[in-house]
């Protein structure tokens, strides 16, 4: 099989940590069976899985293809902060896949969790976290892809993504920016849309259900969203486990500086010069940032020395100057925080009546 090649550069910071299955090559599942992704075929013909020769249809190639996703690079242990929902997944959903003898009937894991909090927090990051510790196969779907890429076509694909991940469990089903493909079902809205917001419903049901005398389906549903308020009734039952995934804490914003900005020259291309003492107030002074702006504040920040340099065809790269913390303070005028406060009170009420 190919060498799938893997970031190792994770943070709490998804844009850091972005991991994707290879253009071609073997997919190796727990156990050591191999799905094929992507991959020439004949015209007319179906893709052949490489584990059970079963011969594949276009339609089973194209989600395999865009929506399984190499996950296998991602550890618990990259994930800097966001301890609350670390341990609330770890609780949830980790050990009782890892201890099943222990996790039985009132116990047993949840087979819908909701990621939900700000934009920028790491919540994709998180669920390939889950899957990675767990062993699972990850599918990752969005709205843009059932929209944009096979209009028409969202049923089923819908029911060929819960099919396949019934076929390759232990699995995980991604929904990003779920809100955008499950939100609140009105008079209005056109009839392909409730179609596609049916098929889920029924897919959810049925990675939930566990049938006398059969066993218990390994799928875990999870979601993502940012607009938690504009899901459907039906959706959040079905979802049962919340957790929010809130902005970095102090912890979170230095462990994220420190790999954005790393002491060791060697393990960056931008030279930095930033004391114990700089990277304390830069972390005080980022509170309320979300993972993605402090990365647009480094990155605004990086660009300090170029802009010093009148002519850059005339000077070495040894030759630029460091990043200091001025530079840092200086770019928070440009890169300001994205999220608000009254978008944090929202979440937090939200939150607060979903606990009752």
């Amino acid at each position: 099989a190919k060498e799938v090649p893997v970031s190792k550069n994770h943070c709490c910071c998804p844009y850091l940590a972005i991991v994707r299955m290879p253009t071609h090559g073997l997919i190796t599942r727990p156990g050591g069976q191999n799905y094929r992704g992507r991959g020439p075929s004949r015209k007319g013909g179906g893709q052949v899985s490489a584990a059970s020769g079963k011969k594949r249809s276009d339609l089973e190639k194209a989600v395999l293809d865009e929506m399984l996703v190499d996950i296998s690079g991602v550890k618990w242990d990259d994930i800097a902060g966001v301890q609350e929902a670390k341990r609330t997944l770890q609780e949830a959903v980790i050990l009782p896949y890892q201890r099943p003898d222990l996790f039985g009937g009132l116990r047993a894991p949840p087979k819908g969790v909701l990621l939900f909090g700000p934009p920028g927090t790491g919540k994709t990051l998180l669920a390939k976290a889950v899957a990675s510790e767990s062993g699972f196969h990850f599918f990752s779907v969005s709205a843009s892809s059932l929209t944009s890429k096979w209009v028409g076509e969202g049923e089923k694909i819908v029911r060929t993504l819960f099919s396949l991940a019934r076929e390759m469990q232990p699995a995980v089903v991604f929904i990003d920016e779920v809100d955008s493909v499950l939100s609140r079902r009105g008079g209005s809205e056109h009839e392909a849309s409730r179609r596609l917001k049916t098929e889920f419903m029924v897919q959810l049901d049925g990675a939930a259900a566990g049938g006398a005398g059969q066993e218990q389906e390994k799928i875990l549903v999870m979601g993502a969203t940012n607009l938690p308020h504009e899901l459907d009734d039906a959706v959040l039952r079905r979802l049962p486990r919340r957790v929010y995934v809130p902005l970095p804490d102090a912890e979170a914003r230095a462990a994220l500086l420190d790999r954005l900005f790393p002491t060791n020259r060697s393990n960056s291309s931008v030279a930095v010069s930033l004391s114990t003492a700089d990277r304390r107030e830069i972390v005080r002074r980022t509170e309320g940032y979300s993972c993605s702006d402090i990365k647009a504040l480094c990155q605004e920040a990086a660009m300090a020395p170029i802009r010093d340099v009148p002519d850059l065809s005339r000077v070495s790269a040894n030759s630029i100057r460091s990043v200091r913390k001025g530079d840092v303070i200086a770019a928070m005028a440009t890169v300001v925080p994205s999220v608000s406060q009254d978008t944090l009170d929202n979440f937090a009420q939200w939150d607060r009546a979903q606990r009752g």
